[in-house]
């Protein structure tokens, strides 16, 4: 809402030294289904400001969620904070010229409620089979954003997302068994969109009916785009500017070192279309741009918000997102892992074959697509090590059927090193795209 944002501001004139502020409003509907069953249906909305000043050197913010906003007051509170905060030389951008992109589609925001339900019970009925639970999420999100600050800059636009989430959950004596998948993106999927969500599920349910041994040792290993968190969240810490500033990345002061495969580049894009993360501006109103990581093998830069980049004495990338409260911070948008798609917008992909084309020639190895607990311990050092929630024995080129009790490791700026593959499945999964990889040497161990 610009009348908000533009009185907040004029309210902070010869108060402070400068501000910026963001209005934002946020419409969320649910489904969910539950063993087959409708459970939940309804719609939530929040909106709020969130104001950051600078006074006497030293940045403070302050957040109100309230129907009817008290502006001074919110500037006195921010103020207060300032006069705890640490000292920040910062200096808040002017006006630039903002890209073109779409991020508001009608048809996903007049959806109605029992148009989410159908959507959801269609594909209840598409998975459900003797002996297996069947769970569906779908959730639509609408957002209006406004931005600006004191050096004159402002920015706003209208946003639309949408998920669809299924699982099917199989359980079998000590046996458990669940495969999901998910659709993603700014507008409701098409019909086909839904098949391909429903056939990728049923694709990798049947291999995993047959149970045999884990193989064990250093093997070759292909990580589908589902299965490649552990290997690629090490590098997402790594490449964030705050990181940098803690000492805490192993790639500080390594920008323009040939450091991974020169096959494999990184690529931060907030203007893909048909994306829910897309946006033309970030939250402190820098214009979007595409921001190359790893390009080629090479570090190329970090992602810095306005803080960070002021800190770092660099420039901001355009990667700040803020809350109602709090300081903004550091965010990725879309992360594309590789070239990325060749389909303008592209949507759901079913793999014809599992592993994208990279089990040929694979005498005995692993295939996984998904592990447990991901995210756990301290990823940034590369080292993980996770028990399989969802993986597959390779054998001779061939699938042989779905392995229980087994886990992999290895560290992720090693293997990255030396990838063996890029497979040609590659799909959006949230707001990362990726095909799958084959890794060689990683280590599996039986459980």
């Amino acid at each position: 809402m610009t009348n908000v944002v533009d009185r907040l501001l004029d309210a902070t004139r010869r108060r402070v030294d400068g501000a910026d502020a963001l209005w934002r409003r946020e419409e969320r509907t649910a489904v969910a289904f539950e063993s087959g069953r409708l459970k939940t249906a309804g719609v939530t909305e929040e909106a709020g400001i969130n104001l950051r000043v600078l006074a006497g050197g030293r940045v403070g913010v302050a957040g109100t969620t309230a129907a009817t906003p008290d502006i001074q007051a919110l500037v006195d509170r921010a103020r207060a904070s300032a006069e705890l905060g640490e000292p920040l030389d910062l200096a808040f951008p002017p006006v630039s010229r903002l890209p073109d992109i779409p991020t508001h589609f009608d048809t996903a925001a007049g959806a109605s409620l029992e148009r989410l339900i159908r959507m959801g019970r269609t594909l209840v009925e598409r998975l459900a089979r003797e002996g297996c639970q069947v769970n569906v999420a779908v959730e639509r999100e609408i957002a209006e954003t406004t931005v600006g600050n004191s050096a004159g800059a402002r920015g706003g636009y209208r946003a639309t997302g949408v998920a669809v989430t299924a699982d099917l959950l199989r359980i079998a004596g000590d046996d458990v068994l669940m495969v999901y998948d998910q659709y993603t993106g700014a507008d409701l999927p098409a019909d086909a969109d839904l098949d391909a969500l429903a056939r990728s599920i049923e694709r990798r349910l049947e291999p995993a009916l047959t149970v045999v041994e884990p193989p064990e040792g250093a093997l070759p290993v292909v990580f589908t785009p589902t299965g490649l968190a552990a290997v690629l969240l090490p590098l997402e810490h790594a490449l964030s500017g705050k990181t940098v500033l803690q000492g805490t990345s192993p790639l500080a002061g390594k920008v323009g070192e040939a450091l991974f495969d020169a096959g494999l580049s990184i690529t931060d894009d907030p203007l893909a279309p048909a994306r829910a993360a897309s946006r033309p501006l970030d939250d402190e109103c820098i214009a979007s741009r595409t921001t190359a990581l790893v390009e080629r093998g090479v570090v190329r830069r970090f992602v810095y918000d306005l803080e960070t980049a002021a800190r770092a004495g660099t420039y901001t990338t355009g990667h700040g997102r803020r809350g109602i409260f709090g300081k903004p911070r550091i965010a990725y948008t879309n992360l594309i892992v590789g070239s990325g798609p060749d389909v303008v917008g592209a949507r759901h992909a079913v793999p014809l074959q599992l592993g994208g084309g990279l089990l040929d020639g694979i005498d005995d190895g692993l295939l996984v697509d998904d592990l447990i607990g991901v995210g756990q311990g301290n990823v940034i050092g590369g080292a993980f090590s996770h028990p399989v929630a969802l993986a597959y024995r390779v054998r001779r080129g061939e699938i042989a059927g779905r392995v229980k009790d087994a886990a992999v490791a290895g560290n992720a700026y090693d293997l990255l090193k030396r990838i063996g593959g890029f497979g040609t499945d590659g799909r959006w999964l949230g707001s990362h795209w990726s095909p799958s990889l084959l890794l060689e040497g990683v280590s599996v161990a039986r459980r």
